[in-house]
């Protein structure tokens, strides 16, 4: 795909969005190429979610710590019935 400048100022996450998912992302200056948007690396980066749902897998929450979605979900209430 081929963007003018104008349009990639003005849709730059889409356009990221789309080099990171391997589409070529060449940015014109009046219709010439000038640049090329690529990924800095693979998908499995570091500060992806999966690094980080690998990393909680070796270093589990201690067990006071640890909750479950309806206790999670309990405290929420708890709180925003507090606010009224």
């Amino acid at each position: 795909m081929q963007v003018n400048i104008l349009e990639a100022k003005n849709h730059l996450s889409q356009l990221i969005k789309s080099a990171q998912a391997g589409e070529e992302v060449v940015i014109a200056n009046r219709g010439e190429p000038v640049a090329r948007l690529v990924p800095t690396q693979g998908t499995d980066r570091p500060g992806s979610g999966h690094d980080f749902l690998q990393w909680l897998d070796e270093n589990p929450l201690p067990a006071f710590a640890q909750r479950s979605h309806e206790e999670i979900e309990r405290f929420i209430q708890e709180e925003r019935n507090a606010w009224d």
